[in-house]
């Protein structure tokens, strides 16, 4: 039959020019943007994003402020940097959280089906849950400046800082990752997750110094971590020369990043 006599037969025989794929990047922006919504549609998020860090600032400040240093304004000056740290590191979790989340709601193989970059997913999260990180911080500085705290360092330090503890956040995020990808509910994510940061964050230097500790217990602590990441923040928040510490940080981090994403990519492609 001709192509004539059938209603829109010829352009329905006219080839159209495929549509072109989804770059790496712009899949990866959709995903970030989609992580960044998370927050709006599960409250408990934001509470952690928003109210945890202000608690957290309020609590040590002014509880133990008195004790430990004088006064909350003299304490400040040495806790902010260190609750910082923690409130980031504790915030990482969601990363593997929600990845979780995503296996349990089918969402998982529906990713893994599309015509997309496949590591898009991932790195979607990790940059949404960048957001999520900027958030925490700027709150914990601006709640600081108010209650007292001023960085010798200035802006250009208080921004090293935040930089460093980003970059360290991103790299941990990636074994929160396989945590997400092995256990069977977001809960036991959570759960196991804090066994590891609730020891690695108090058996540091955020709250008290070395000195305070004893001896043996300095010993353990000053291999922590955490200790690195909160004296290469404090030092840069206050201007005192760290670099060995700023070294020691970026260098862990790229140890993490390198041993762990490889881990996690190989999890998302294999087959539950």
């Amino acid at each position: 039959m001709s192509a004539d006599l059938i209603p829109g037969g010829r352009d329905a025989l006219v080839l159209r020019e495929r549509a072109q794929p989804i770059s790496g990047w712009a899949a990866t922006a959709t995903l970030a943007w989609r992580a960044m919504l998370k927050i709006k549609h599960v409250p408990f998020q934001l509470f952690d994003v928003t109210i945890t860090p202000i608690m957290f600032t309020l609590l040590f400040t002014y509880m133990f402020g008195g004790a430990l240093a004088g006064s909350p304004k003299v304490y400040i000056q040495f806790l902010l940097p260190g609750i910082l740290v923690q409130t980031i590191l504790f915030i990482t979790v969601y990363t593997g959280v929600g990845l979780n989340t995503d296996i349990q709601k089918g969402l998982f193989d529906r990713f893994r089906s599309l015509p997309i970059w496949q590591p898009a997913p991932i790195l979607g999260a990790l940059a949404g849950d960048v957001f999520r990180y900027s958030v925490a911080s700027t709150l914990i500085v601006v709640l600081g400046s108010i209650l007292g705290f001023r960085p010798a360092g200035g802006i250009v330090g208080v921004l090293l800082a935040f930089g460093l503890v980003l970059i360290f956040a991103f790299a941990v995020s990636w074994i929160w990752i396989i945590f997400g990808m092995k256990v069977k509910t977001p809960e036991s994510v959570m759960t196991t997750s804090f066994l590891f940061l609730m020891p690695l964050t108090f058996a540091s230097n955020i709250f008290v110094g070395l000195e305070t500790m004893p001896a043996w217990l300095q010993t353990v602590v000053r291999h922590n971590p955490v200790t690195h990441l909160t004296n290469a923040t404090r030092g840069l928040m206050h201007g005192v020369p760290v670099g060995g510490e700023v070294l020691w940080v970026l260098s862990a981090a790229a140890v993490i990043v390198l041993v762990a994403s490889p881990i996690a990519l190989r999890l998302y492609h294999q087959e539950r």
